[in-house]
């Protein structure tokens, strides 16, 4: 009897203190998890649509006592930008609460998504955090010239976040959670780049993406969550394994139906590395007389592409050059590249018309004028500054008159 009446003491003045400090307006810290999951949804274009489908999915499984699902989510079609901490419903619809209304937010303003990140973290404390950007990726340089346009279109301030933003962006966002940024990936095309990942390569563990479009249904969320949650204490590479599994398997007759699709992650404590190694390869190639030039060139126009001509896989070139035992390339250095590569990938699935991709794509144009187009802009990227490739493209070109 005395046990039960402290109880209950007890539970009076922690729901009488509780009132009091909301009264007061004080805002009580909430449980430390093992990770805060952040998307950055922005569906303020034409993907609008999958926006509220792959919340739904969330939703089949939503937060638990282990991992907060946040989502910050603007709609083209309501015009609005809300926040919700994702709750587990069976519902057609998104039910979640909503735990802050923005009004109209640019989605492609780079500052916005590290104001997300700094309002989730003293919220939603975690012990690791893994930031997605959900939206239309482009690679490092999209279509315009003079902007290297990455990820995060909207349409309704024609703004978007390039690739040295959300470089700063995570910059940022690893000061406010006080360490790097355990995992980042981006829902969204073209983005599994070299010239993307070392960009945020100071601030964020493990990187992940795809080095081809993504189809508009994106990733399978419900069974990356029921899948994380088996042993949600696991770190960020084995997050990213995940992610990357349950997206391959979703498109290879899963739940997403059947297409060619591609998704690796990096370790990005070993870019420095492979930004080395090709430093080495570009300082042999740029040994190579006129005939060997063309080789190698031409085995770049030949490799594996995503989207662009221009965006080849890393490793496809490599075989590909080594292939033709081109008079001058040095084995060793190539031996390198793959060597730096292989250390850096976590994991790489690729499928279909894809199966020859090794997870990480570059920029290496097959003709002068694209390389002209796009080399201002390269310079100014930090992969330029670690491994010169810019000057070894530039070599390599010289003998094009277009």
């Amino acid at each position: 009897m005395r046990r039960t009446l402290f109880v209950l003491i007890i539970s009076n003045l922690i729901i009488s203190f509780s009132m009091t400090a909301v009264q007061a307006g004080i805002t009580i810290p909430k449980p430390v998890k093992e990770w805060t999951f952040l998307v950055f949804l922005n569906g303020n274009n034409n993907l609008d649509n999958y926006g509220a489908m792959n919340i739904n999915q969330m939703e089949q499984v939503g937060s638990t006592d282990d991992i907060n699902v946040v989502v910050q989510w603007a709609s083209l079609n309501t015009k609005k930008t809300q926040r919700l901490y994702i709750e587990k419903d069976n519902s057609p619809s998104v039910t979640s609460p909503v735990v802050a209304d923005l009004g109209t937010v640019d989605m492609g303003d780079w500052r916005n998504l590290v104001e997300f990140v700094q309002w989730s973290a003293a919220r939603y404390p975690a012990k690791r955090y893994f930031i997605t950007v959900w939206n239309h990726g482009n690679g490092w340089h999209g279509t315009q010239q003079f902007k290297p346009t990455e990820i995060s279109y909207d349409d309704i301030s024609g703004n978007v976040i390039t690739t040295k933003q959300l470089g700063e962006a995570m910059a940022e966002a690893s000061k406010i959670i006080g360490h790097k940024v355990d995992l980042y990936a981006s829902d969204a095309c073209l983005m599994a780049m070299l010239e993307i990942a070392d960009e945020m390569a100071p601030y964020v563990d493990i990187f992940a993406g795809s080095e081809d479009s993504e189809p508009g249904a994106g990733w399978p969320y419900q069974a990356i969550l029921k899948k994380w949650n088996e042993n949600p204490a696991i770190g960020p590479a084995e997050v990213a394994k995940i992610v990357t599994t349950q997206y391959i398997l979703s498109y290879s007759g899963g739940s997403n139906g059947r297409y060619d699709v591609t998704f690796s992650a990096f370790d990005l404590n070993k870019i420095q590395g492979l930004n080395n190694a090709i430093a080495t390869l570009g300082t042999n190639l740029k040994t190579l007389d006129k005939p060997s030039r063309g080789k190698v060139v031409s085995a770049a126009s030949k490799s594996l592409y995503f989207a662009y001509s221009d965006y080849i896989d890393l490793g496809d070139y490599l075989n590909l050059i080594e292939k033709q035992q081109i008079e001058g390339v040095s084995a060793e250095a190539l031996a390198g590249v793959r060597a730096a590569m292989k250390d850096m990938v976590v994991i790489n699935q690729a499928t279909g018309r894809f199966s020859r991709a090794q997870g990480v794509s570059v920029w290496a144009p097959s003709r002068r004028s694209t390389h002209e187009k796009y080399s201002s802009v390269y310079k100014t990227l930090q992969f330029q500054s670690h491994s010169d490739w810019n000057s070894t493209l530039e070599y390599l070109l010289q003998d094009q008159t277009y």
